[in-house]
């Protein structure tokens, strides 16, 4: 067979079939334009309500007679008084010439034709898939998707009302939640067991505020890269976290403009003159530490930094690393254009095989000493998107602070999400094929029997640091170990409050941005790019920390943790941050976070190529998707990308392909192939 049907039940406009006998039972619609190699609905309507039994659905010349005779068997499926589907899956093949007919025939008669198909040549709307990523690849082909599928029955007047738990009400949750809607399945529900929606997204309104008081920050995402302008004023837009101001968008239509659900983006500042710098241990005459800009102005302000034992090899090991890595302006282009085809490109040259430090050790057979030096220990592999992104000179965040993202989508959600339910396990159930969600309230943790709910499919946006730790079905071997053993990065904020914006009003003032220092474990402090200048108090992300330091501070205690980040404060500033400071603070520590354990998925070598396949299959009817199974991390972006991929994966679970369509066209599916 070089094709497969499912049978859907979905009216559309049909005419009659150019049959010319009285034994038509079939009509299709008027007319039907598909491409080669790609997937399509076909819609049907009978012309009678007694035509029951075996129907089998074929391609081939218009003037065929028997189905032997046709190019290719799409498949078949048995009609009765209640199950009368009225949409097909049809997967066009490779070879499939223009002008042939669609013939309907059960048994061995012909019961409806359809007139003359058109087949043209896939478009070229994207890249073809063999430009961006090999099929065997992380790659999301709905094509082979479909093609790998059995002939089975599917209804769509039953699959529309099929339902769906989504679990987990974080970004990629709330998105995926949308996109169903969007395509008119509304049977689904969110179960979060937090007591808010929004996920990693973590806006903190100090000293009891409200968002319109301007006193918070963001203890989550806190940016988006929008644009790269060169010295020769080209600019370079980037491409993927377009997706995050489409849905802005959206929802601000969705909402009819509400200003109280408003999602209003506005400039951030990533950077500024006078932001603290690390200055190896120098400090000004009053003690306070060197601003970035007083560092280039005069260089002894930055004291001597640390010298590799062999500066010869040092110089070529960094060359030899630089060459591998192609962090240059191409490569970063690449990366800001289309992030699919910079990875593909990524693992042709073999940078998800090594981190920096086993390149250098075992690759380019530098010392151990040297290797650690330049590189530590670290097991990342050398896809490095971050690059591109962290180069952009024009970033937004959202006024009112990110939390306005998800509160948009609550009057969505409201009434099909439920709060503190903490879900312990799935289960899958082979006699009826559904899913169960198991889980216990947060107010009857140890009762020994579970709550259950059963499902037709659950999509699954928790982190997989959470996942792991639930009692699953058999996934496959290569899912199982992505659940167990995707490694996932620490990071620890303080945000620290003030009676007025002093920083603001210093010689010289702080305009915003983002800067470090030389304190151990404070990382970067960044300034507020909302409501510049303007009175009243204010609160700095005092310290945002990450990797092996998060650990050492996260397991301070509260009040020793900000009692250091406040110290630091007045080191950068002077005594005036001990004046102004009120003790108000939020500390948010994401590994010891109960609805986390991690601040985003940071895949060791080897786990990116290799796990992203796993999760374009559903196992036990059950869809992963996140942040941790996309092909960028930490960002709402890849959250959002994640829940566009397990979203069209559901709904060509459910032959849905007009829908899938509409979902990939509408939001930027430039990586997934139908």
């Amino acid at each position: 067979m070089k094709g497969s049907l499912i049978a859907l039940g979905l009216a559309s406009s049909v005419v009659a079939s150019p049959l010319g006998s009285g034994s038509e039972h079939i009509v299709f619609q008027s007319t039907i334009s598909v491409n080669l190699d790609s997937v399509h609905n076909v819609h049907i309507d009978y012309t009678t309500t007694e035509f029951a039994g075996d129907l089998q659905m074929h391609y081939g010349d218009c003037g065929v007679t028997e189905a032997s005779n046709a190019h290719h068997f799409i498949g078949r499926t048995d009609i009765s008084k209640y199950a009368r589907p009225k949409r097909f899956v049809w997967i066009v093949p490779k070879d499939a010439k223009s002008g042939g007919c669609l013939h309907a025939f059960s048994g061995n008669e012909i019961v409806g034709r359809s007139a003359p198909v058109t087949i043209s040549a896939r478009m070229k709307k994207r890249e073809a898939i063999a430009d961006v990523a090999d099929t065997s690849g992380p790659w999301f082909d709905g094509v082979a998707y479909m093609k790998s599928k059995t002939n089975t029955d599917a209804f769509v007047t039953e699959a529309k009302n099929k339902t769906i738990a989504i679990v987990g009400g974080g970004m990629s949750g709330l998105m995926t939640s949308l996109l169903l809607q969007s395509v008119g399945i509304k049977n689904w529900e969110i179960m979060e067991s937090s007591q808010r929606v929004g996920g990693r997204i973590r806006t903190k309104y100090l000293n009891g505020t409200k968002p319109s008081d301007y006193q918070y920050q963001e203890m989550g995402p806190m940016r988006f890269p929008v644009s790269i302008t060169y010295s020769n004023n080209d600019t370079l837009q980037i491409k993927d976290h377009q997706m995050v101001f489409q849905l802005g968008d959206v929802l601000n239509m969705l909402n009819g403009n509400n200003s109280e659900l408003a999602v209003k983006f506005i400039p951030w500042i990533q950077s500024s003159a006078n932001l603290p710098a690390n200055s190896n241990g120098v400090r000004l005459p009053d003690g306070r530490i060197p601003s970035a800009a007083q560092i280039r102005a005069n260089s002894t302000l930055r004291g001597p930094s640390q010298t590799p034992s062999n500066a010869t090899e040092a110089a070529i090991a960094s060359d030899a690393l630089e060459e591998f890595e192609h962090a240059d302006k191409a490569t970063i282009a690449a990366i800001a254009t289309n992030v699919y085809k910079a990875h593909k490109a990524a693992e042709e040259d073999g940078r998800f095989d090594f981190s920096a430090a086993a390149y250098l050790r075992y690759e380019i057979g530098i010392s151990l000493n040297v290797t650690d030096f330049l590189a530590g220990a670290g097991s990342d592999p050398l896809w490095d998107y971050d690059t591109g992104y962290f180069s952009a000179t024009t970033w937004r965040t959202i006024d009112k602070g990110l939390e306005s993202l998800p509160r948009a989508f609550m009057p969505h959600v409201q009434n099909k999400t439920t709060f503190g339910r903490y879900v312990s396990g799935l289960t899958y159930k082979p006699d009826s094929k559904k899913i169960a969600v198991n889980w216990r309230d947060a107010s009857d943790k140890l009762t020994m029997q579970a709550k259950s709910k059963d499902f037709d499919y659950a999509v699954v946006s928790v982190p997989f640091s959470k996942v792991r730790a639930w009692r699953l079905p058999r996934y496959s071997s290569l899912l199982s170990r992505a659940i167990s053993t995707m490694n996932y990065q620490p990071s620890c904020k303080i945000a620290l409050h003030y009676k007025t914006r002093f920083w603001e009003h210093m010689s010289p003032p702080i305009i915003g941005g983002c800067g470090s220092t030389d304190i151990p474990g404070v990382g970067s402090v960044c300034y507020p790019a909302y409501k510049i200048n303007s009175t009243g108090p204010g609160v700095i992300l005092a310290s945002y920390i990450s990797g092996t330091m998060a650990v050492s501070v996260g397991s301070l205690s509260t009040a020793d943790h900000v009692a250091m980040i406040q110290r630091a404060m007045v080191e950068v500033h002077g005594p005036i941050a001990a004046e102004q400071w009120t003790g108000n603070f939020d500390r948010q520590c994401w590994e010891s976070d109960e609805h986390q354990a991690g601040a985003w998925a940071a895949p060791l070598v080897g786990q990116q190529d290799l796990y992203l396949p796993a999760y374009y299959q559903t196992e036990f009817q059950t869809i992963f998707v996140g942040e941790h199974t996309s092909y960028t991390h930490a960002w709402i972006y890849s959250a959002l990308d994640s829940a566009v991929r397990g979203t069209t994966q559901l709904l060509l679970d459910m032959g849905l392909v007009d829908e899938a369509k509409s979902v990939v066209q509408e939001w930027m599916g430039r990586w997934i192939e139908l």
